[in-house]
């Protein structure tokens, strides 16, 4: 932060307790001029643009909302090529970071601003993710709730002695964070890991066997998702509907204990029924047209690529180098995936591509050649060699094991010369 600080600072705004409390803040504290508020869409509910603007109001301040859906989207799409989760999960909010501080640095510089602000605490990932793309501007960052030490509690006095418009109630028991393609949950008696949650932290997602099961089928074109049931649709519409259709079914839960990247282990809730079957139907495909080898390493790919997602690093040059091994994969992944929604699953039952590494002949227990030049019978000698060094390995070790314990036993005997 500059030493004399002035200006129009750009905040993320969402319009709830911490970021309504830095408008106040950032002029008292910090002596900025003014404060201005941005809200990016990345798939949130109505409700919330609703309340930021009817609290951006409240508090006189100037409010931009910035439509970041498709872009965010795409992201989420281009995460299913990498086949990226992280701790088991798919990455949700982590994706949605990098696109909403972009945003939010633009309409910065559009409106001139010096410095920009968010409302994130010290103990998240989100002050991380956030910074990470603005640090690369000329803009201050500042970070009132983290630097100024601030609890809920003191928060919340505080709003009351300002008569701040924060509403309170059952809305902030838990801390919810939506986008197209996940809805996290956290906070209040979720904190324990032991409290088993009861239905009504979900709100995509039906209790898994309520619906009768179906089946739908996806197409894939180097990679990327081109057509549900045959009906090309935009990224945005994709993954809204398979979000109610497979949320219908109770799929896409996830209740874990995430590793956070300042070391805190923390108890998180999501919900991600789009996510969940186009992951699912990608890798599928993946498993009929790669190669064993591509498989393997790929994994370990996939996984560094989850890491730097999940880091916010969308960007970093690793990132980049990652994805272009990725996309050379995607070549191939063209095809169709039948996938079947039932009782909290979607399971891949069928997939098909010309790309596809198998020829049923050889495989077929009804066939007596693998091919033309390869029998069964050659396969006697691989088998021979198969484990080979292993078990010479165990021979070898066997034998010394005997050599040391008949040494161990002559060595303990009494001659008669000894007495």
């Amino acid at each position: 932060m500059t030493s004399d600080p002035s200006g129009t600072v750009a905040l993320a705004f969402s319009g709830g307790l911490d970021t309504t409390v830095c408008v106040p803040l950032i002029k008292e504290e910090y002596g900025y001029d003014d404060v201005i508020g941005v809200t990016v869409d990345v798939g949130q509910p109505a409700k919330e643009f609703d309340e930021a603007a009817e609290t951006a109001e409240a508090l006189g301040l100037e409010h931009f909302v910035v439509d970041a859906k498709e872009e965010f989207a795409d992201l989420c799409l281009q995460s299913v090529k990498a086949n990226g989760t992280y701790q088991g999960y798919p990455l949700g909010t982590a994706l949605a970071r990098p696109v909403i501080a972009n945003a939010i640095l633009e309409v910065a510089e559009e409106q001139g601003c010096t410095a920009l602000a968010h409302g994130c605490t010290g103990k998240g990932n989100d002050q991380l993710r956030f910074e990470a793309v603005w640090r690369a501007s000329d803009l201050d960052v500042l970070a009132p709730v983290r630097e100024l030490g601030l609890t809920r509690e003191w928060e919340s006095e505080y709003a009351e002695e300002k008569g701040l418009p924060v509403e309170g109630g059952d809305g902030g028991r838990w801390s919810i964070d939506t986008n197209l393609w996940s809805r996290s949950v956290e906070g209040s008696e979720l904190e324990d890991p032991a409290h088993v949650p009861g239905e009504e932290i979900y709100d995509w997602t039906q209790a898994p066997g309520n619906a009768e099961t179906e089946t739908l089928e996806l197409t894939f074109e180097q990679g990327d998702v081109v057509a549900l049931d045959g009906e090309s649709l935009d990224a945005v519409s994709l993954i809204e509907e398979l979000n109610e259709r497979a949320g219908a079914h109770g799929i896409g839960r996830s209740d874990i204990m995430e590793d956070r990247m300042l070391g805190l282990k923390v108890r998180e809730n999501y919900e991600h029924p789009a996510a969940t079957v186009l992951l699912n139907a990608h890798e599928a495909l993946e498993s009929l047209v790669l190669t064993q080898e591509e498989r393997a390493f790929k994994q370990q790919v996939d996984q560094r690529w989850a890491q730097k997602g999940y880091e916010g690093l969308v960007d970093a040059p690793l990132t980049k180098a990652l994805e272009g091994f990725i996309e050379q994969t995607q070549t191939k992944v063209s095809g169709t995936v039948t996938v079947k929604l039932d009782g909290g699953q979607a399971r891949p039952v069928g997939r098909d591509s010309e790309y596809a590494v198998y020829s049923e002949s050889a495989a077929s227990f009804n066939e007596e050649a693998v091919t033309d030049d390869i029998e069964q019978d050659d396969a006697t000698g691989v088998a021979k060699y198969h484990g080979f060094q292993s078990r010479l390995a165990n021979r070898v070790a066997e034998n010394v094991a005997a050599k040391q314990a008949e040494a161990a036993t002559d060595g303990g005997e009494t001659t008669d010369s000894d007495e």
